[in-house]
């Protein structure tokens, strides 16, 4: 779906400095503004009438957990807050039974009413943990989905045609590899368009792989009468392997309810490169001193100094400033060799243990196998000295077990079967 062929727009003239802001804030690490005439334009009408823009992000609880990833979109959505526009964080109840086909090459099972529910309980309160709550609209679309029924959704259906769902990049590569298409996962572009008819909204938030969506909103909003709202899209951000988008089922995520140690840690082991996309999509520090820093590191200073500043500041908005001096505290320790204070304690039996059973017993390793191996690369020590021997039978006694920098585990073995 091209937007290429939009009308020109009567841009505000002049134009405020503070509408020149609240452009480049909107634009700070955008992939996408569409159109950008138009947004400037309702910006301008703002300011002049005083009405706050209605902005729009729309997100499925499929997952009850929000990682970092997640927060590209919401800490988008709450600088255009801080802006004083009306942000509408809405839970898609109705449209997680259908199922979204973004970016997938397989149809996707809808979730039920009952695990979408569950989900839906602690969405919103992590998405707090970054947006105002007293200044968030929360809305759930089963509010104007379901009273639609049939009679409704076939007249929406006739607003929108084939030909154009199928320009989406995903259904075109199903269709022409014969892969199925269910019928309802076409209903899912029409039913989150119309979320924006329902709302009224004056730009929609979502990551890149949203754009098919949200460039219907435009489309059905054009249909029902309305001003059709702008399209911003966020980056997808990749996950600590720096290869694979951010996600809890391929465990290279930070969620924004770990432990602060962890999160710091997680943080610290992302690569020096992918750390300044981290830093341009998460933090909230002046691009300005963000391109200074990067100055400092290109001419010699430690990435390292970098990385941690970036991991305190995260780490201080999802806790707290005294966690998160607890935190590089603590991963200090560990990179120095010290023993974290907060390690797991555990009581074992059947000394003498082989070193490959008493890990993967003390959950430091998935197999033994996986033991072994990490045996074999010198990744393993039992009191501060290295295990290199793979056959090695440990006996009785309380002693701290490490396996690479930051799992530890204080064990207690018994001799008792």
């Amino acid at each position: 779906m091209s937007e290429t062929t939009q009308a020109p727009v009567a841009l505000p003239h002049p134009i405020s400095d503070s509408v020149r802001e609240a452009m480049a804030i909107s634009l700070r690490g955008c992939e996408e503004l569409l159109p950008q005439a138009d947004w400037l334009r309702k910006l301008a009408r703002s300011e002049a009438t005083g009405e706050p823009l209605r902005i729009k992000l729309g997100l499925d609880p499929t997952a009850p957990d929000i990682h970092i990833g997640h927060t590209v979109v919401l800490n988008k959505l709450r600088q255009l807050q801080d802006l004083g526009h009306t942000v509408i964080f809405l839970i898609g109840d109705f449209t997680s039974m259908i199922g979204d086909p973004s970016g997938r090459n397989a149809t996707r099972p809808p979730l039920t009413r009952e695990q979408i529910e569950a989900n839906a309980q602690t969405y919103y309160r992590q998405a707090s943990l970054v947006l105002d709550p007293e200044k968030t609209e929360i809305r759930y679309n089963s509010e104007w989905s379901d009273p639609l029924g049939a009679r409704g959704m076939i007249q929406l259906a006739a607003k929108y045609t084939l030909a154009r769902m199928l320009e989406r990049d995903d259904f075109t590569k199903r269709f022409k590899a014969g892969s199925p298409i269910s019928v309802h996962e076409l209903l899912y572009p029409l039913m989150q368009g119309y979320d924006s008819v329902a709302l009224r909204s004056d730009l929609e938030l979502g990551g890149t792989d949203q754009k098919f969506n949200l460039l219907v909103g435009r489309a059905l909003q054009q249909e029902y009468g309305q001003e059709p709202q702008c399209v911003l899209t966020m980056p997808l951000l990749e996950g600590l392997d720096g290869v694979e988008k951010m996600s809890k089922s391929k465990g290279n995520y930070v969620g924004i309810t770990e432990p602060a140690n962890t999160m710091f840690a997680k943080l610290l082991s992302i690569s020096d490169t992918m750390m300044w996309k981290y830093y341009t999509l998460l933090s909230f520090r002046p691009e300005a001193e963000i391109a200074a820093l990067r100055r400092e590191v290109e001419a010699g200073r430690n990435p390292k100094d970098a990385k941690v500043l970036l991991a305190r500041e995260i780490t201080t908005r999802f806790h707290s400033a005294a966690a998160a001096d607890a935190a590089a505290a603590d991963f200090q320790r560990r990179a120095s060799g010290g023993v974290p204070d907060d390690i797991a304690a555990l009581t074992l039996s059947g000394a003498p243990l082989a070193i490959g059973a008493l890990l993967k017993q003390a959950g430091l390793a998935p197999s033994t196998s996986e033991a072994l191996r990490l045996v074999e690369q010198g990744g393993v020590r039992i009191d501060g000295a290295v295990v290199s021997d793979k056959a090695l039978k440990v006996a009785a006694g309380t002693f701290v077990v490490q396996v690479g920098k930051r799992k530890f585990a204080r064990v207690t073995l018994s001799g008792n079967a």
